[in-house]
């Protein structure tokens, strides 16, 4: 017999023994579970069939009821980013489904083949993924595209029975031609919830920044017409300013054209066009001259501008119309949110007119030069060929913005999504640079000389102390007399380079000179030699936060003169500034690269004639582009050298200022408007007045005058 020790301890170990079989078995039970999930998440991921034999019918009951939206939903509180744990977009398309009345048989909608090619770019696209387990993003199978052909009652249960609907979350809902007779909605009158619209009639009242993307309406024409080449039919040679072919404009506007077309300037300059007696698409008719037929879209690639304006819905196909045949679309919807327009900068391709300013239109673009015309058409066809010139682009695009605010780190940068010459000798828009421009990079100063040598070295030498400064270049503008040695400059600690130019031309020191490496430039007269460091340091900053504006020290206003009916340039002291002299100021490179490469007219060919305006040269340039005007950095005001005579300095010849009045006359009438801005605005150091201790103060030595 055993010892009471051993059968407790036998008793014991049999327990064990029987705990750790247990514990196998669910194991094993756990394994198995998990395999079977394994190769049913295998199934699920079979590849999407767009085979409409594959379709599965729904029934469903019709609700009357109508919810629409929510008009609150933002990026942070309709969207689940944790369902997004891939870098990369994931979008789950659910199989094809035929919805119909349980009642009636009355199906909910029916695939348009527009809606089918949507669906074959994202199955076909880095985008798509078979498993809804890993999908952030969810799209439907019901075609939504235009409100006139689907039953908007039955097109919410619709939605709402989709195994993963969960009220619209993480969902996406196409939508071309939304509202319906006789409000006409600029959203489409269903039950989405907090569905992401990628939608083509936005207004600014209904569109839901960052998180409802705006897309364009598609034209079915597009399928039929080619494309206009690039360099077919450019811009300045068409025959036509503005053609009007819209079909459905609101009778106030087409009225007001047959108006504008019997005006004897505009009936050469203007193409007017309505349906013809058979009212087919794809030919217009001109009235007015024995019912004339016109291929249409073809005939758009007779105008320099094309007319979109308001119809009953805000979004019309006549903007991709217009934009395939290289035509630069003249927009006068009021509100009207563009496609992609979160990304895309239209206003270098599309002309927009207030409605209630349209009888100015045709003024409007004579004011337009050709070579702003030339660039606006180049743009419309990049912008065309890259984002909108098929359906399969558009989706694509429309994932890519979708993409860009998930994961804001690969996003493409302003300046990648609207084309940028690959000209070697151009660079980047300052408009299109991240808000502040890098601090460390510094900037370039050039120096504008002919002959004042010891003037020269002494603003080198206050030039090389301050912190920004990253080189010099030297532009000596004297052909007659070689620059001095370089030994015998300033030994300073920065960088220091002279070029002798060619010839003694102003626009000299605009050119963007390959030494150049930094992105900010000061461009700088000999013989301004009062600023101090700090100035020309705090002067960098505020460039720095404004790169795409000239920011400097002199400043100059224009004003009307009513006795002469001309412009006049004034140099008194004024509570308004409209021009910074490029005497002492700062600006991106671009500007150099615009003023050499791309000033309109002959204007910079008269100011190296002349030997004047440069300056008031470049406030215009940068002012028309921008439409900003420049900014003056502290209250410095006197900028005369004082160990030079006025005998050695240009601007005291009498003639100088009559001569700079009719400079901004001249530059006004080339550019065919006014773009100088005026300004009742001054940056100033914070603090530097303050009765603050000087160790507190970041910049002391600010001057007064």
């Amino acid at each position: 017999m055993l010892h009471p020790k051993e059968q407790i301890l036998n008793v014991l170990t049999y327990t064990l023994l029987a705990l750790v079989a247990f514990c196998a078995i669910l194991l094993l039970c756990d394994i198995s579970s998990q395999r079977e999930r394994f190769f049913s998440s295998k199934r699920d991921s079979v590849a999407l069939d767009l085979s409409l034999s594959h379709t599965q019918e729904v029934l469903l009951r019709s609700d009357p009821e109508y919810r629409g939206r929510n008009v609150n939903c933002t990026f942070w509180d309709c969207l689940n980013i944790y369902k997004c744990e891939h870098d990369t977009l994931k979008v789950y398309i659910y199989p094809l489904q035929e919805f119909l009345d349980e009642k009636s048989d009355k199906v909910a909608t029916t695939l348009s083949s527009e809606y089918f090619q949507i669906l074959e770019a994202v199955l076909n696209s880095r985008y798509y993924t078979s498993n809804p387990n890993e999908a952030c993003l969810f799209l439907p199978s019901l075609d939504l595209l235009n409100q006139d052909v689907f039953d908007k009652h039955l097109a919410g249960p619709a939605l709402a029975s989709l195994n993963f609907w969960d009220r619209g979350e993480n969902h996406l809902i196409f939508n071309m031609l939304p509202g319906s007779a006789p409000t006409y909605n600029t959203i489409l009158d269903v039950n989405i919830d907090n569905a992401i619209v990628l939608g083509g009639g936005f207004d600014s009242w209904t569109y839901r920044p960052g998180f409802d993307v705006s897309i364009p309406v598609w034209s079915p024409l597009l399928q039929q017409a080619n494309a206009v080449p690039a360099t077919a039919h450019a811009a300045i040679h068409r025959k036509y300013l503005l053609v009007v072919a819209q079909l459905n404009l609101l009778p106030q506007h087409a009225r007001h054209f047959r108006e504008l077309s019997l005006v004897a300037n505009n009936a050469e300059q203007m193409l007017l066009l309505g349906p013809c007696d058979n009212n087919e698409l794809t030919t217009r008719c001109n009235k007015m001259h024995h019912q004339k037929r016109w291929e249409y879209p073809r005939v758009l690639a007779r105008g320099k501008f094309c007319f979109v304006g308001h119809s009953l819905r805000v979004g019309q196909p006549d903007l991709l119309e217009i934009m395939s045949q290289n035509c630069i679309p003249v927009l006068a919807i009021d509100n009207y949110v563009l496609p992609f327009e979160d990304v895309i900068d239209w206003s270098q391709a599309v002309v927009r007119v207030r409605e209630s300013e349209m009888h100015s239109v045709m003024r409007k673009l004579e004011s337009i030069s050709n070579v702003k015309v030339v660039e606006m058409q180049k743009q419309v066809q990049w912008l065309y060929s890259n984002y909108f010139k098929d359906l399969k682009s558009i989706t694509i695009t429309a994932l890519e913005v979708l993409e860009s605010r998930i994961f804001p780190l690969q996003a493409r940068s302003s300046r990648k999504w609207n084309a940028i010459s690959k000209n070697s000798r151009s660079t980047f828009n300052p408009l299109f640079l991240n808000s502040l421009a890098p601090k460390s990079q510094g900037f370039t100063a050039v120096i504008l000389t002919y002959d004042r040598v010891e003037s020269l070295f002494l603003l080198i030498q206050k030039l090389a102390v301050v912190p920004s400064l990253q080189s010099i270049l030297v532009i000596w503008n004297n052909q007659r007399k070689s620059p001095p040695h370089l030994s015998t400059f300033p030994t300073i600690s920065k960088p220091l380079k002279i070029i002798q130019t060619r010839e003694n031309k102003l626009s000299n020191r605009f050119y963007p000179y390959p030494e150049i490496e930094t992105e900010a430039i000061l461009t700088i007269d000999d013989d301004i030699i009062m600023l101090t460091s700090d100035e020309l340091d705090f002067g960098y900053e505020v460039w720095r936060e404004f790169p795409d504006h000239i920011v400097g020290f002199p400043s100059r206003i224009h004003v009307w003169d009513n006795a002469t009916m001309q412009w006049h340039y004034e140099s008194e002291w004024t509570n308004q500034i409209s021009m910074v002299l490029t005497g002492a100021a700062f600006h991106h490179k671009y500007w150099s690269h615009m003023y050499t490469y791309a000033m309109p007219g002959d204007i910079k060919h008269w100011v190296d004639d002349h030997m004047n305006c440069e300056d008031i040269a470049m406030n215009f340039l940068v002012a028309n582009i921008t439409n900003n005007p420049p900014i003056k950095v502290t209250p410095r005001k006197k900028f005369k050298c004082p160990e030079c005579t006025n005998t050695e300095m240009l601007s005291a010849d009498l003639n100088h200022m009559r001569e700079r009045s009719a400079c901004i006359d001249r530059f006004s009438k080339i550019y065919g408007r006014m773009p100088l801005r005026t300004v009742e605005f001054r940056a100033d150091p914070v603090l530097f007045r303050d009765n603050f201790p000087d160790k507190l103060k970041r910049y002391n030595d600010i001057g007064s005058l």
